[in-house]
């Protein structure tokens, strides 16, 4: 078993406007998240969220805590969600045991216990997207498969972005302390998300995209409405986003998007929207 964790710094965004392709990159996307029977974290300075990824194909990912959170175990302050993306999983957390299939998700209330993550079947494994943010008391674990989203439809074919958003782990279906999580799956032909795009100053979040054909990707849009910046992203990599950029994405072609927030609210809709003729 091996687990890797980097850090990210928060960044100002007058320090912002100087960076070039390189430099957006470094700070901004996570490039690697899935390697066979390993565990990659990224530790945040934005809300002190973690992004993971988790690849368990010879055996049980056990994850346990990574210097940063400086706490005895991971739970300890810290509640965690996760969506599966891959084969038939299965997450143990203390004495019980939870089976996840393709896009079903987890929450894990803050509490003393250890985590694993396994597939079913070494030759299609399970693929853990996992989300993690402090907590200051600890909520029920749930599981929330598809059918349990509070489905919301937006956009239209005329504009692109016709798709299902749908809230997975939000507090109309499983209460949490700050972390919020949901797929987002498009209609034939649209291929924005998050149009109009929007800034939530009072929470940041990262996105996570999947689905993304070989040869194709999803260009990720960024910053102050004033001055945006893009980053090409392929195939299941991430972006965080600070509470101060605007974000929004469109593929070449179809693709679907995990989202998650932290922050000071569970209010869903707490976002000032930026209409697109207004972005420079």
């Amino acid at each position: 078993m091996t687990t890797h964790y980097s850090i990210r710094h928060a960044t100002h965004p007058d320090d912002y406007k100087h960076y070039d392709t390189e430099k957006l990159r470094q700070h901004y996307l996570i490039e690697s998240l899935f390697v066979a029977d390993e565990i990659h974290l990224t530790y945040t300075h934005y809300e002190r969220l973690i992004v993971g990824g988790v690849l368990p194909v010879s055996g049980a990912q056990t994850l346990g805590p990574i210097d940063p959170i400086k706490a005895p175990f991971f739970l300890h302050r810290r509640e965690l969600g996760t969506i599966n993306i891959g084969g038939a999983g299965r997450v143990r957390c203390g004495d019980q045991t939870f089976d996840l299939g393709y896009r079903e998700a987890l929450y894990l209330g803050a509490g003393d216990r250890d985590i694993h993550f396994e597939s079913v079947d070494p030759d299609a494994p399970a693929k853990f997207y996992v989300l993690s943010t402090p907590a200051h008391q600890s909520f029920p674990d749930k599981k929330v498969g598809m059918a349990d989203a509070d489905a919301v439809h937006l956009g239209s074919s005329e504009t692109c972005n016709e798709r299902t958003i749908n809230k997975l782990l939000v507090n109309s279906v499983v209460e949490t302390c700050q972390l919020q999580m949901g797929l987002t799956e498009f209609h034939p032909g649209s291929v924005w998300n998050t149009m109009p795009a929007h800034i939530h100053d009072r929470r940041m979040e990262a996105y996570f995209y999947f689905e993304v054909p070989e040869d194709q990707a999803v260009c990720h849009f960024m910053g102050p409405r004033e001055e945006t910046r893009h980053l090409w992203m392929a195939n299941e990599q991430a972006v965080v986003s600070p509470p101060w950029s605007m974000h929004c994405g469109v593929g070449t072609s179809s693709y679907v998007f995990i989202w998650g927030m932290g922050g000071e609210n569970l209010d869903y809709d707490d976002m000032d929207k930026i209409q697109p003729f207004e972005l420079r």
